[in-house]
């Protein structure tokens, strides 16, 4: 096959820089272009964060409106996360292939309509179908990453990309904040019922905006696309080996929550059920080895040309990278109140507002990494990062041991910031990888957070506190070795084909 060469710098925003005179700028305070694009892209996914735990503060009232059990609720807030790992790998497959604004538009639409279901449930068991289906909502982060990397310059991406997901991961805060008040404002049983309603309806008008007001692409760039949907490519053997074995942790963990809410554990499925479950994820794991194969059998026959190569152990240490960052940050902030109650003897509401920091911090740090990423470049970001949560954690398991409250506030503080950092800097370099499949590589990446959530709280089940926050930092350190060792600094240009033929290629460094 014959191709065109046409030497392209930073395309995806060449049509802006035509009919934008600030391009060159980054202006918070604008709403035009790319900036637009921003704002509106972390607005979406604010309000599918809230959505996703829009049931969190109000657990209580709802509890007592349809007298649930202890185990009940506990049942419901791992369900919440058990459809998000599963989704992100398939709306990250889908928004390469349809583009960011038809995605984000369908699936702010299909979360409206389950919260609306979720609120008129009269039943345990229709509450618990709901909040399972809601975990489709946090799927919605791997659609900005795709649009927010089509629209900046890689020297802004990084900053772009840090400021999407920390503000729109506000959305939990913000839930927590503003719903217990609007329920009880509201009054009666069903306060609750009204409250998440009503972020139902948020999203069905903003679904209509957001579709309204974004286009996939600057004018005048091109959306690359998958050649072939279903599974991601790959360039040789040993990717695609490496590509099977970094698929088993998502079935692991799903089989990982089935554990819990079996038998064994919360009871609330029983062991036909368990053993039916366990089936179904190695039946589906076995259907995914064949999908990916029919779409990379020509790794077997041939060499796949330049032009179409990129290395997957990129994907597989920034799996890594984003389940020590972003997986600890979900299992500390879920334990992290009960920790300074008990440890400090403190007030549920002193406790809280502790605790808070962690996630809170996430607001200005996930833009702080990505910002280091892009001056500093996203391997040595990344380096220092990491290892400063590794030093973090393990002075948090020392301050467990019994140091003063003051002496463990400053410790976890300064853990948060490299956490938080962290989640930051790994989305700085992810859309850098490959263009055409960023979305599939996104949510990969962020699928690997929720499961590092998962298994970091099923190891609490089972240690100390202290002992907890060593592991994390053990893992950190692994993560840190196989960092330093095998990730590659993005840089030159990555190449992309466009459907006249001509070779079109991206400047990412």
């Amino acid at each position: 096959m014959a191709f065109k060469i046409a030497l392209v710098l930073q395309p995806r925003w060449l049509g802006e820089m035509m009919n934008n005179s600030d391009v060159g700028q980054f202006n918070l305070f604008s709403v035009r272009g790319k900036m637009r694009i921003l704002h509106m892209s972390w607005l979406a996914f604010l309000i599918s964060f809230i959505i996703w735990f829009n049931h969190a503060p109000l657990l209580a009232s709802i509890r007592d409106s349809l007298h649930l059990t202890e185990q009940q609720i506990k049942a419901l807030l791992i369900i919440n996360v058990a459809l998000t790992i599963p989704a992100r790998i398939i709306v990250g497959m889908l928004v390469d292939t349809f583009g960011p604004r038809r995605m984000y538009t369908v699936l702010l639409l299909i979360s409206s309509g389950l919260c609306f279901g979720f609120a008129l449930a009269n039943t345990y068991e229709r509450l618990a179908l709901m909040r399972f289906l809601l975990g489709f909502s946090g799927a919605g982060f791997v659609i900005g990453i795709r649009l927010v990397s089509e629209w900046f310059p890689v020297k802004q991406l990084g900053l772009a990309e840090g400021i999407y997901g920390g503000w729109g991961n506000f959305g939990s805060a913000a839930a927590a904040i503003s719903l217990p008040v609007l329920a009880v404002w509201i009054g009666g049983e069903n306060g609750w019922r009204y409250a998440t309603a009503l972020t139902g309806g948020i999203a069905l008008v903003y679904a209509v905006v957001f579709y309204f007001s974004v286009s996939d692409t600057p004018k005048g760039s091109t959306y690359f696309k998958p050649k072939r949907g279903g599974a991601m490519e790959v360039s040789s053997i040993g990717d695609f080996i490496l590509y099977l074995i970094s698929n088993i942790p998502m079935y692991a963990a799903l089989g990982l929550l089935t554990w819990k809410l079996g038998p064994a554990n919360l009871q609330m499925l029983s062991r036909e059920i368990s053993n039916l479950l366990y089936l179904a994820l190695a039946g589906l794991y076995i259907f995914q080895v064949i999908r990916i194969y029919q779409i990379n059998a020509q790794v077997f026959n041939s060499v796949v040309p330049e032009i179409d190569r990129y290395k997957f152990k990129q994907v597989a240490i920034l799996n890594l990278a984003y389940l020590v960052t972003f997986g600890s940050e979900l299992a500390v902030v879920s334990m992290l109140p009960l920790y300074f109650k008990d440890t400090f003897s403190l007030s549920l509401v002193e406790a809280g507002l502790i605790a808070s920091i962690f996630a809170g911090l996430n607001l200005v740090m996930r833009p702080a990494g990505g910002l280091l990423s892009d001056k500093y470049g996203r391997k040595l970001s990344l380096v220092v990062i990491i290892a400063g949560l590794a030093l973090g954690y393990f002075l948090m398991g020392k301050s467990a041991a019994g140091w003063s409250l003051y002496s463990a506030m400053a410790v976890t503080i300064f853990t948060s910031l490299f956490v938080n950092a962290g989640n930051g800097a790994v989305f700085g370099m992810i859309p850098l990888v490959k263009r055409r499949l960023t979305g599939q590589i996104a949510g990969m990446a962020g699928a690997y957070g929720n499961i590092g959530g998962v298994v970091f709280l099923t190891v609490l089940s089972f240690v100390s506190t202290q002992m907890f926050f060593y592991v994390i930092s053990g893992v950190a350190v692994v993560t840190l070795v196989l960092v330093m060792i095998y990730l590659e600094e993005p840089k030159g240009h990555m190449a992309e084909v466009l459907p006249d033929g001509t070779v079109q290629m991206i400047e990412i460094a």
